[in-house]
């Protein structure tokens, strides 16, 4: 009982700390956009325009929400609903942190153990395209639908590329266990040592599946007007808006956990820390490994231009897919020659 009270406690504080970090990503863009283009950004709300998110939000739940009379209102609602769904899911398979101790019972953050955790977030994500093509298809718009086709023609492609990249960080752990892979990370060197070039393929791969520039063709302003979310105003807008930073925050713990030892820090068993504070600092650690990428992510938004869609998918298909199918036989030829396979 007290430890499924803890798990719903969990759940709770983990779709709480999405949805904050998440409307904050917002602030965070806009004053990163502003520094690298020496402005001064949201400055009015609040100090330091530090309630601007809150004032967005509001904006977002006042404002009229129209529904096109030609469009098809059912699958209209559903498609931001199931994009918010999915964003929301995928943070249950993640390991925050270590044990936590609380009344002499130990407890895991983390919501669920799944031994096929890697499966099942690929399966979530998968599953994400279906709210920008509904939402896209629904809207009975043109350049909606544009969008939407180019989001899923765009997320197939890279997802391939994503799946086969993890699949030599499979070989090299023996698990599809988020959390056997942070503690194998904690015995010996983080991922990225072993898995270079599959990092490298993964992360460019996030930046598809995230629609975010250089690979935001399914939205870009200047040729489809907004893309696949062009007729949803008020709150509908505000969850595709939302599961896009979502994933961004989730990708980027994803990243971490995979690539950068999880939760676990340099010489974390020489600092003599224990029990709850080595936990606190453990999450401290993960999620500030976690902004930086999301830094990351900002950054190369405002730096980088858009490409072209066929530089998209010939860069999706004719480089990133056969440098992953390399990265599996270079892993596989690595790991016969030190004995590691039988």
């Amino acid at each position: 009982m007290e430890l499924l009270v803890f798990k719903a406690l969990l759940v709770v504080v983990v779709f709480l700390v999405s949805l904050g970090v998440a409307a904050y990503a917002t602030y965070g863009e806009r004053k990163i956009a502003a520094f690298l283009q020496d402005r001064v950004g949201p400055d009015r709300a609040g100090p330091f325009g530090l309630l601007q998110p809150i004032a967005d939000g509001v904006k977002m739940f006042m404002k009229e929400e129209i529904i096109p009379s030609v469009s098809n209102k059912w699958l209209f609602i559903l498609g931001p609903c199931i994009a918010m769904l999915t964003a929301s899911m995928t943070g249950v398979v993640i390991p925050w942190g270590g044990e936590l101790s609380i009344g002499g019972s130990k407890f895991d953050l983390q919501i669920v153990d799944l031994n096929i955790g890697i499966l099942y977030l690929l399966g979530v994500v998968s599953t994400g395209v279906y709210g920008i093509m509904i939402g896209g298809w629904a809207s009975n718009n043109k350049y909606s639908l544009l969008g939407a086709l180019r989001a899923s023609g765009q997320m197939i492609s890279y997802e391939i590329a994503m799946g086969l990249a993890i699949i030599g960080l499979v070989m090299t752990t023996g698990t599809l266990s988020l959390k056997e892979i942070v503690h194998l990370q904690d015995a010996g060197y983080a991922n990225i040592v072993y898995q270079p070039l599959g990092f490298l393929i993964f992360f460019i791969c996030a930046f598809a599946e995230l629609n975010r520039a250089p690979f935001d063709m399914p939205e870009c302003e200047t040729e489809l007007i907004g893309g696949y979310h062009t007729e949803y105003s008020s709150m509908k807008l505000g969850f595709y808006l939302f599961a896009e930073y979502i994933n961004m925050f989730i990708s980027s713990a994803v990243i971490v956990t995979l690539y950068f030892g999880g939760y676990h820090f340099p010489f974390e068993s020489l600092t003599g820390l224990e029990g709850n504070l080595l936990t606190l600092v453990q999450v401290l650690v993960f999620m500030g490994k976690v902004f930086f990428f999301m830094f990351f992510f900002m950054w190369v938004r405002w730096t980088i231009p858009r490409f072209r869609y066929d530089q998209l998918m010939h860069l999706g298909w004719k480089v990133l897919l056969p440098l992953a199918l390399i990265n599996i036989f270079a892993t596989g030829i690595i790991m016969w020659l030190n004995g590691s396979l039988n």
